[in-house]
């Protein structure tokens, strides 16, 4: 072809040039999209489109690689459009300015090229919203290009159908610069295609597929090829599969002497999808796993080598729950210096073989929700260890006497017990003022006796220590200030967080807990109090029993007191008592079943003698008859002394 001379291609004759081509104008949707890739980028509207295929033009090879002939191409048909582009390889882009609107500068056209079967083709688009001008073109040939497509789809994949060649120099030292060796590189038959590096995907020696990619990054397949995993042959007999992100990280394992590798088709998702795991014919992003499930029936363990990006972490997660998490371990790869190394290759090139053979040896099962080993608590085992016996684990209950039996752990369920008027509310709220004032504690209450302003008097007066009255219990001692009033309405707002229900309807447990767990994620709470629980709707099925209701309910109680650190009271009243003489009750008195006391950590009975013939009426029994943590107490009585003006507690000698 003659030189063409060089002309502005804003000009007429450029215009007039395109008419020929526009005879040959095929819709974008003929399009194959694996081949087409777009990267577009809006800075002075600006857009790439990168293509890696098969070029502008198409050269012919005999079997060993050699170009026999060219024949006529896109290239050609845009050179004698006078699109005079500085190359046509493949992968290449090019951009001028468009005839149309005679756009200004920063009026970027894309030139792309897409390979198929039988032809080439070029699309190009104005970026101008005003201009918009679209086209596209293939050439199509019936020469020995299609004689090639129609042998490769009659007798499968062959290096000869897909044109591939031996790797030349330079790919050959791209790899060695990566630390691949040439030896690596033949055993998994890693060839050259044009100006890109071939990865053919054998199954059972057979070519069904192929990859390629270029030194620039742009990866396409071979069309109509199976996915598969990239060197499945490898693990067809293994016990133990490592799993890779790419080609190059599988090469790389093979240098630190691990063969039994695989490496995905299509790289990794941009993250774990929320929906449920779709049946093998709908999961079509994740195709080759069911295309190789068959090789992972045998195998024991699976090593999950992949990226440590964010994508790399989803197609992990993705991979496990298609193969099993029981049977999966996971990479974790190191650091170079400052740099989070991200692959298996970057592993070899920064830190060596051996450091892959380490990050695989040291991998670590993958996590199962609900199934942990006790290395996975030993922080808070060294911190429980290192703060000492009582100091922040095991609080104070802020009497010392009670704390001889009982110290309030977080995470328990404390159950509260006795006949009515013996204290039970009282002694709580004196409690949970002893944890505020002493821990800071914040807490939940879900006190359904109590009208508000009368717990927050009992509350405000134990702050305080002053009556809230010059009522006859004050006793003369002057009530609580106006000042005071309002600090005391400034503590109760920031520490406590009232559950309850404003309709008619009894609240239900669920509908409490629900409520606490907003509680513990908004406020930070420490406590829940939960007084009294025949307060709650106990609506149950016809076919459970109160048994089995008060087993569940109280398990619900414990999983959220475990989860969230959060310590658990929960007031119960005994049932009537026949023949009562004023003795104190046992949790086997509780009204509605023996798992109150079987379910408890912790089982208290609060006492106080209501006949002055007996003994004075300020002593308040403290009896602890549970203690599940010997590390919170033992069971023993302790006694405390009521002051009924303040509605404080203390220790009693």
């Amino acid at each position: 072809m003659a030189a063409v001379p060089s002309v502005s291609l804003s000009s007429s004759r450029f215009v007039a040039s395109w008419s020929h081509l526009f005879m040959r104008l095929i819709h974008f949707s003929t399009l194959s999209p694996r081949c087409l890739l777009f990267a577009p980028s809006f800075v002075a509207r600006r857009s790439r489109v990168n293509i890696p295929c098969s070029g502008f033009r198409r050269s012919r090879e005999t079997t060993h690689g050699n170009v026999i002939g060219t024949e006529f191409g896109v290239g050609d048909m845009l050179k004698q459009g006078n699109v005079l582009l500085t190359t046509y390889a493949p992968g290449d882009y090019e951009r001028f300015r468009c005839p149309k609107c005679q756009g200004s500068i920063y009026n970027v056209q894309n030139v792309g090229v897409n390979s198929s079967p039988k032809g080439a083709s070029a699309m190009w688009s104005c970026l101008l919203v005003q201009c918009r001008w679209t086209g596209s073109l293939a050439v199509e040939d019936e020469c020995k290009w299609s004689n090639a497509c129609s042998k490769q789809m009659a007798g499968g994949l062959t290096e000869e159908s897909l044109h591939l060649i031996p790797l030349s120099k330079k790919f050959i030292m791209y790899f060695s610069n990566r630390g691949i060796s040439e030896k690596t590189l033949n055993r998994n038959g890693v060839r050259q295609y044009r100006n890109a590096i071939a990865f053919p995907c054998r199954k059972d020696g057979k070519i069904v597929g192929c990859k390629y990619r270029t030194l620039q990054k742009f990866f396409w397949q071979a069309r109509n090829g199976q996915r598969i995993f990239y060197g499945v042959d490898d693990i067809k007999h293994a016990t133990e599969v490592i799993i890779v992100e790419g080609e190059i990280d599988k090469l790389s394992m093979e240098e630190a002497g691990f063969l039994n590798c695989v490496s995905v088709p299509d790289g990794a998702p941009a993250k774990v999808s929320e929906s449920d795991l779709a049946s093998k014919e709908q999961d079509k992003k994740f195709e080759f796993i069911w295309n190789c499930k068959e090789y992972f029936e045998k195998v024991n363990k699976i090593i999950l080598a992949t990226d440590s990006d964010s994508p790399g972490q989803a197609l992990a997660e993705e991979i496990a729950r298609r193969l099993g998490r029981e049977r999966c371990w996971r990479v974790n790869w190191p650091c170079y210096g400052l740099k989070k190394l991200k692959d298996a290759n970057e592993v070899l090139q920064y830190l060596g073989k051996q450091a892959i053979c380490d990050m695989i040896q040291s991998a670590e099962p993958f996590p199962i929700r609900g199934l942990f080993r006790f290395s996975n608590f030993f922080k808070e085992l060294d911190d429980y260890y290192y703060q000492g016996f009582g100091n922040e684990s095991v609080m104070s209950t802020g009497w010392s006497g009670v704390d001889a039996f009982y110290r309030v752990v977080p995470g328990e369920m404390t159950l509260v017990t006795g006949v009515p008027n013996s204290g039970k509310s009282e002694w709580i709220d004196a409690l949970i003022c002893n944890l505020n004032h002493m821990k800071g504690w914040h807490f939940a209450l879900c006190s359904m006796e109590n009208k508000v302003q009368e717990h927050a008097r009992k509350l405000l007066e134990k702050h305080l220590r002053k009556p809230f009255f010059n009522a006859p219990y004050a006793e003369s001692i002057p009530r609580i200030t106006k000042q005071e009033l309002d600090d005391g309405k400034t503590w109760l707002t920031n520490n406590f967080f009232l559950i309850r229900c404003n309709d008619e309807e009894l609240p239900s447990i669920t509908w409490v807990l629900n409520l606490a767990k907003a509680a513990v994620m908004r406020h930070g709470i420490h406590g829940l109090v939960i007084d009294p629980y025949n307060e709650l709707d106990h609506h149950r099925p016809s076919n459970q029993t109160e048994t089995e209701y008060v087993s569940q309910m109280l398990s619900r109680l414990k999983r959220f007191a475990q989860h969230h650190d959060c310590h658990v009271w929960f007031v119960a009243h005994p049932r009537q008592l026949h023949l009562w003489h004023g003795e104190a009750p046992n949790l086997y008195d509780i009204s509605g079943s023996a798992h109150f006391i079987n379910k408890c950590d912790n089982g208290i009975v609060i006492h106080r003698n209501q006949d002055p013939a007996i003994g004075p009426l300020d002593i308040v029994q403290v009896l602890v008859r549970k203690i599940r943590n010997k590390a919170a107490g033992t069971i023993g009585d302790a006694f405390l002394s009521y002051d009924r003006v303040t509605g404080e507690y203390k220790d009693c000698n």
